[in-house]
């Protein structure tokens, strides 16, 4: 697939409202892509479809909550009935938590699973037989997370690794049938993820433990991530730390445990 390729692609990307998500929209549009934006925020998605289409761009927005199985079989349906079709499926929507899994309720540990990996699987059972029809891509946004079990990530891991195990199995059923999935893996990306994560008390921790300014950014990410789509590359691993530390765990896991510990305990309020 060449850029060229992309050109009245029809792209749903969930969590579009901000983020990652919103960058996707942006670059997909560059490219030439009919989009079909999704998120709770009917404001933010307004105004992005509206910023879009502005600019020459074909964008419609849906409000949904991929954590409700209706809303996501609502997003294809809307979808359908305005393109006709589905070229790539991008599984962005997903939100974080830091707390000790001790402090952790189960309740938002089922709400981070519910959005992270059910969204996944809800939206891909509804998309997959039209995407299928186009031979195109299910894409699933995952997380250094999905390859390391982070502290005071427990319900975040689990659910990163989770929607990794899920698509490789799409993948792989799929294999004769021209399906490209990708599971891309960014390091630590400046967002809002972090202000709007969990904490063991079930409310947003409000601000970023980490220095935002030192991260990669959302749009240099979604630049990746269309490369990776043009290419239908399997896997995307970001930044050289993320990189280092997917190798290093392959061959020395106990030391990586220790140097994650070290890292992740010096975060303001480290919960450990």
């Amino acid at each position: 697939m060449n850029s060229d390729n992309l050109k009245n692609k029809v792209v749903i990307i969930t969590g579009a409202s901000s983020g990652i998500g919103r960058a996707l929209a942006i670059s997909f549009f560059k490219k030439g892509a009919n989009l079909s934006l999704v998120a709770r925020s009917e404001q933010k998605l307004a105004d992005l479809a509206d910023s879009i289409s502005s600019l020459g761009g074909n964008a419609i927005y849906v409000v949904a909550d991929v954590s409700d199985e209706v809303d996501c079989k609502k997003m294809i349906d809307t979808t359908l009935r305005k393109f006709g079709y589905i070229d790539i499926l991008i599984n962005n929507a997903g939100i974080s938590m830091r707390s000790l899994f001790n402090d952790l309720s189960l309740s938002d540990f089922k709400k981070i699973m519910n959005v992270n990996f059910y969204g996944t699987v809800y939206s891909t059972k509804y998309a997959l037989e039209h995407i299928l029809s186009r031979k195109g891509s299910i894409i699933g946004i995952s997380s250094i997370a999905g390859h390391k079990g982070l502290p005071a990530r427990s319900a975040y891991s689990a659910s990163k690794f989770a929607m990794a195990g899920f698509l490789e199995s799409i993948r792989i059923e799929n294999l004769k049938k021209d399906l490209h999935v990708l599971i891309a893996s960014p390091g630590f990306t400046a967002s809002k993820i972090r202000e709007n994560a969990i904490n063991s008390h079930g409310q947003t921790q409000q601000s970023s433990p980490r220095d935002e300014n030192k991260m990669m950014t959302a749009e240099e990410v979604a630049e990746k991530i269309v490369i990776a789509t043009i290419k239908r590359k399997n896997k995307l691993v970001l930044t050289f730390q993320g990189k280092l530390l997917v190798f290093l765990n392959k061959i020395i896991p106990s030391v990586v445990d220790k140097l994650v510990f070290k890292s992740l305990s010096k975060e303001k309020n480290s919960p450990f």
